[in-house]
């Protein structure tokens, strides 16, 4: 059922739990986090240099000054992706995002520039990301991952972990993100 939505319903729907028709979206962009990923996804559907590309492209770079999520056009990332909260956010072009994910305020996703894991994360689906964590570096982050807030990962997570703390500590869990991610697409 779901496969005959767009990916911008299925970001509105991680939300609300509903289907909505254009206009009820339109409605919605009164909430900071889903206006920008509104912005966000009809500037990824158009190419950088098309007239489309660089209108969208103006209105995206307002709009990451405006609300503070630093997130561009050329980052990977998969439906269903849910914005917490408000505030500072800083994600990395290169990175690589799954579907379901949610972010809370105050992450960075980036790169580390030297070392072994020098590099850009690529994070699973269903991971919830808690505010003010840092993710960084060449780094795997499974499926079914919590990253508690003020957690600093610099290293692969497996599926089905909960890590927290700085430096963090992996947990087994398997129902790690079991009603931390709601309205899953």
């Amino acid at each position: 059922m779901a496969e005959q939505y767009s990916t911008l319903q299925k970001d509105f729907y991680r939300e609300s739990g509903k289907w909505l028709s254009t206009f009820e979206i339109w409605a919605k962009c009164v909430n900071p986090n889903l206006h920008f990923i509104y912005i966000l996804r009809q500037t990824q559907k158009y190419k950088k240099k098309s007239l489309a590309g660089l209108f969208w492209r103006l209105v995206l770079r307002r709009h990451q000054i405006k609300y503070g999520f630093q997130i561009y056009p050329e980052t990977q990332i998969g439906e269903g992706f849910y914005l917490g909260h408000w505030g500072s956010l800083v994600i990395n072009p290169n990175a690589k995002i799954g579907k379901n994910c949610n972010i809370a305020q105050g992450v960075t996703i980036g790169q580390q520039n030297r070392g072994k894991n020098a590099g850009f994360p690529v994070i699973g689906d269903e991971v919830w990301i808690g505010t003010n964590a840092v993710i960084v570096g060449g780094i795997t982050i499974g499926n079914n991952v919590l990253v508690g807030p003020n957690s600093y990962v610099n290293f692969d997570v497996p599926a089905d972990s909960v890590v927290i703390g700085n430096p963090a500590s992996i947990f087994p869990n398997t129902t790690a993100t079991d009603g931390y991610i709601n309205n899953k697409v």
